[in-house]
């Protein structure tokens, strides 16, 4: 089998790449103004399908974010704790929620008692499975404490790490809190989700499969979290 060819091969090291290697002919690829005109719908659906989930879900969600946000206060002015969550994608709004809360929202104030748990880098691809083992559930299982509060981000309701974390959390007598997509093909929003909740869990549910519309919304679900927290301990504010 032959081997690609090296930049010398294809005019030398500083020549610029020629296209003939990769069998790309450039006389079919559309104009610029064509391209630009076969782009731009499909780029302007994405905000018009983000606006429309938004909307819709804006009454289903309003609720149990509301809950959520009287848990954490309820929880950190008892001197509770909030550990936050997320893998692969759910990681970024992870990381902002527990930034917003330890550092500020949109207003100053005292940090709030949150951490992000670990991050393992080899379960970012890791198929949904039971992973009880996995370092933020042993870090959950060891600095938990009862009262404490888990929010955790997942794409999916039937992600094992999630069932795994929101165990630990029930085994350290503390609440837990899921915002989680649909499960592709499922007509609920739990789905099969195979993980005991609570009476004082909260299920926020993102009513949607496609990970990038879970996300926007799972953003958009921290702000208004964040926001409902501040209010509760500064009141409110014309921003």
């Amino acid at each position: 089998m032959g081997r690609p060819p090296g930049p010398t091969e294809l005019g030398g090291a500083n020549a610029t790449l020629s296209y003939g290697a990769l069998n790309y002919d450039p006389r079919a690829a559309p104009s610029p103004p064509d391209l630009a005109s076969m782009l731009e719908p499909r780029i302007q659906q994405h905000f018009f399908e983000s606006a429309d989930l938004s909307y819709q879900a804006a009454e289903a969600m309003a609720r149990p974010i509301g809950d959520a946000a009287q848990a954490i206060v309820d929880c950190i002015t008892s001197g509770g704790r909030v550990w936050v969550h997320g893998r692969g994608v759910a990681q970024a709004p992870a990381q902002l929620l527990g930034a917003a809360l330890s550092g500020r929202f949109e207003r100053d104030r005292p940090g709030l008692a949150a951490m992000v748990l670990a991050i393992d880098p080899l379960l970012l691809s890791t198929p949904p499975e039971a992973l009880a083992d996995a370092p933020a559930v042993t870090q959950l299982r060891v600095l938990g404490q009862p009262g404490d509060v888990l929010v955790a981000f997942a794409l999916r309701p039937d992600d094992g790490l999630l069932a795994s974390l929101v165990e630990a959390a029930h085994d350290r007598e503390m609440s837990a809190i899921v915002v989680a997509g649909r499960e592709p093909g499922s007509t609920t929003l739990r789905g099969n989700a195979q993980m005991p909740m609570a009476e004082t869990d909260i299920w926020i549910g993102v009513p949607h499969e496609r990970a990038a519309r879970v996300c926007e919304l799972q953003l958009l679900t921290l702000h208004a979290l964040c926001d409902a927290v501040d209010l509760q301990l500064l009141g409110d504010a014309d921003l």
